[in-house]
């Protein structure tokens, strides 16, 4: 089974998808119209989140906005490791050994990776926060 996108009609009602999740989604949250997913994904959100946004009532109330800092951060996080990833050797030449600085490299390139899994476990829980469904496929 692979789940396709599936967008209702406008006015008609979400019911007959629940459970359905498409690859990437995290396993965390409960899949889309599940009892209590919205809740699920608002404690993952904020799990990727620093900190300090725990404090604003407002990113807990409107689900819509959280997930959309949360995309903002995991991207500025990338960014980030991209720039690390690039400038490292150049950075390091001469203050660490070879082995060091190829460790270094490896942990961005790790770091990346799980960053873009990251990425696109929030964008789908973005868009199911937006009204975008899946449905099984076979």
């Amino acid at each position: 089974m692979f789940p396709v996108p599936h967008q209702p009609p406008r006015g008609q009602p979400r019911g007959g998808h629940a459970g359905v999740a498409p690859p990437g989604w995290p396993r965390e949250v409960r899949p889309p119209d599940a009892p209590g997913w919205e809740g699920t994904a608002a404690s993952w959100l904020l799990d990727q989140c620093p900190p300090e946004y725990r404090r604003w009532p407002g990113l807990r109330r409107h689900l819509v906005v959280l997930a959309r800092f949360a995309v903002l951060h995991v991207e500025a996080q990338q960014a980030a490791t991209r720039r690390g990833l690039s400038e490292i050797r150049g950075d390091l030449k001469d203050v660490a050994s070879r082995e060091v600085v190829e460790a270094a490299v490896q942990t961005f390139q790790l770091e990346d990776a799980r960053l873009m899994a990251l990425r696109r476990g929030i964008g789908l829980v973005e868009e199911a926060v937006r009204g975008r469904r899946y449905v099984a496929r076979m």
